[in-house]
């Protein structure tokens, strides 16, 4: 196979996200400072279709870790608009085959003979065509089959010259960071060439097929006493570098809702299920498969005699090229997160996004706890159908108390949440296809009611400041009641009406909407992403429960009065 002109392929992906670049500022910039607001705002869902319809064209035509960041925005469902998810959905199935014959050439040079003296069949059509590498059946030879305890595999065969196609990728997304790092309002939020770092080693990982059944057999130990997880079995003497032999496990695809339908299994058992077991591999383990795309995740249907004549499952993983480790400290504030979403309590929510080092230092730590309250109030249980259907007019009205706040943009990224987001912006896309009014407050909260029973159970300390911060309210709240109606008898009560100030300045509005526009092109780079939409300006997902909270408090709908 000749060598592709790695030059050539670098300025074309810097001329995409340059070309992008220019065209978000004409349009969400330029247009309305000149009064064309109207005409941006007609055009809005058609430039977004052609806008992925040309980042997917380019994806499958170069692949690489274009088609990685093309997979993840196709998956999310519940925050971009249907005319992007729809038009990159493809970028699951549809990525171009490689010639067979190139790929077997690779594979016996590697195994040092030829496949047909490996392996006794060996299917040329493929299973599926990854960014990576492309995967077919086949089966052992007798001996190896008797050895390894079964017959039926499938093997993973990289893409020749991947390396190099991954190195040049990410040399191109180095420059493009290095660009969104002059803005301030970006570099005071996020060290994007630190996030494109973090990506690109998990992405040369991702190319080393020996460190892959690494992580599978690490998941399957972590999962080796749950029988509704399945995870192959990898077959060491067949297995290097760049070619990976694994037990065939590929059942009904998790998107494959018909399928799912036909053999009998819920949905909603589906995305719970899923949910439930990344709560274990994040907060348990320390470990977890951070691509879960619809290619990397089946559901196996077993026999019906086996569980009552009603249909049971299991949830198998594939391809663990891409996975996240979570160090103690960044458990301990994601488990902070978690239980402080659980039990809606916005004073500690605050305290364990100071712990994860996601606020900037000059962060107002008041308007911050308020804000989150006052979401814990009005959205806490809403599933994403319901938060997605709220009316225009309510939400502006509740983000206006807020806009200052909102102005400053108080969070920053930390790199060691990339995958993370990542991976959580996956999954919510995933149990919103499954089950459309999916409510993760249902599911997140038993699992931080029992953090928090733990919690306090082993520390009794915990008890006593629970105790005492209800005894300082209680003691201050007599005051507060003198205080308010001594302002009554004086006149002196006002109360705020945000409504009254809706007018924003036209520098207010141009900031604004230029932050969102670098926001996510920095973060689109990085596989967590901020994006503006029909209706939406949004922020990204950056932890497990810190989703839902940043649904509820940043997608912000657009209105002419902003």
């Amino acid at each position: 196979m000749k060598k592709p002109n790695l030059r050539l392929r670098y300025l074309r992906i810097v001329f995409f996200f340059a070309t992008v670049t220019a065209k978000f500022i004409f349009w969400e910039i330029t247009l309305p400072r000149l009064g064309l607001r109207a005409l941006a705002n007609r055009t809005r869902t058609e430039r977004y279709r052609h806008i992925a319809s040309q980042f997917r064209a380019l994806a499958i035509r170069m692949g690489g870790v274009m088609i990685k960041v093309g997979q993840f925005l196709s998956t999310r469902l519940d925050v971009l608009p249907p005319e992007i998810t729809e038009e990159l959905a493809g970028l699951q199935d549809e990525v171009p085959p490689e010639k067979i014959e190139v790929l077997k050439e690779l594979a016996a040079k590697e195994l040092n003979l030829p496949l047909e003296e490996n392996f006794s069949s060996f299917d040329e059509t493929p299973l599926a065509a990854a960014s990576f590498g492309q995967v077919h059946r086949a089966r052992l030879a007798p001996a190896d089959a008797e050895l390894v305890g079964f017959e039926k595999v499938v093997i993973k065969i990289q893409r020749p010259y991947i390396e190099d196609l991954v190195a040049v990728d990410l040399s191109a997304l180095r420059v493009v960071g290095s660009w969104l790092q002059r803005y301030r309002p970006i570099s005071d939020r996020a060290n994007v060439p630190a996030l494109v770092e973090e990506l690109a080693t998990g992405v040369l990982e991702e190319v080393d097929y020996l460190a892959e059944g690494r992580n599978a057999e690490t998941f399957a130990s972590n999962f080796k006493d749950d029988p509704r997880v399945d995870v192959p079995r990898v077959v060491w003497e067949c297995t290097t570098r760049r070619v990976l032999v694994l037990e065939d496990v590929f059942a009904i695809k998790i998107t494959d809702y018909d399928a799912l339908t036909a053999a009998g299994i819920d949905r909603g058992e589906v995305a719970s299920r899923l949910i439930e077991n990344y709560v274990k591999q994040i907060f348990e383990d320390g470990f977890f498969h951070a691509d879960p795309h619809p290619g990397n995740l089946f559901i196996t249907p077993l026999s019906k005699e086996q569980t009552d004549d009603k249909t049971a499952w299991k949830l198998t993983f594939v391809d663990f090229g891409m996975v996240g480790r979570m160090p103690k400290n960044l458990k301990t504030g994601l488990r902070e997160v978690l239980i402080s979403i659980g039990l809606r309590d916005s004073a500690r929510l605050v305290r364990a996004y100071q712990s994860l080092g996601v606020l900037l230092p000059k962060a107002n730590l008041t308007q911050i706890e308020n804000a989150s309250r006052q979401v814990f109030d009005r959205f806490g249980g809403m599933a994403m159908s319901e938060l997605r259907n709220i009316k225009h007019d309510e939400m502006v009205t509740f983000a206006m108390q807020f806009r200052e706040l909102l102005f400053e943009m108080p969070f920053q990224l930390p790199e060691n949440l990339l995958y993370l987001g990542r991976t959580i912006g996956i999954l919510s896309g995933l149990c919103t296809g499954l089950q459309p009014d999916f409510n993760v407050w249902t599911e997140i909260t038993p699992f931080a009611a029992k953090l928090a029973a733990e919690e306090g159970g082993s520390d009794w300390k915990t008890w006593l400041d629970e105790l005492g911060n209800i005894a300082k309210l209680l003691v201050a709240l007599p005051g507060r009641v003198d205080r308010v109606m001594a302002q009554v008898e004086r006149g002196d009560l006002k109360v705020q009406a945000p409504l009254l100030n809706l007018q924003m300045s036209s520098l207010e509005r141009s900031i604004n909407r230029l932050t969102g526009v670098i926001v996510f092109l920095a973060l689109l780079l990085s596989g967590i992403s901020v994006y503006p939409s029909d209706s939406n300006l949004g922020s990204g997902l950056v932890g497990a429960s810190m989703a839902v909270l940043f649904y509820s408090l940043f997608l912000l709908p657009r209105s002419k009065s902003w």
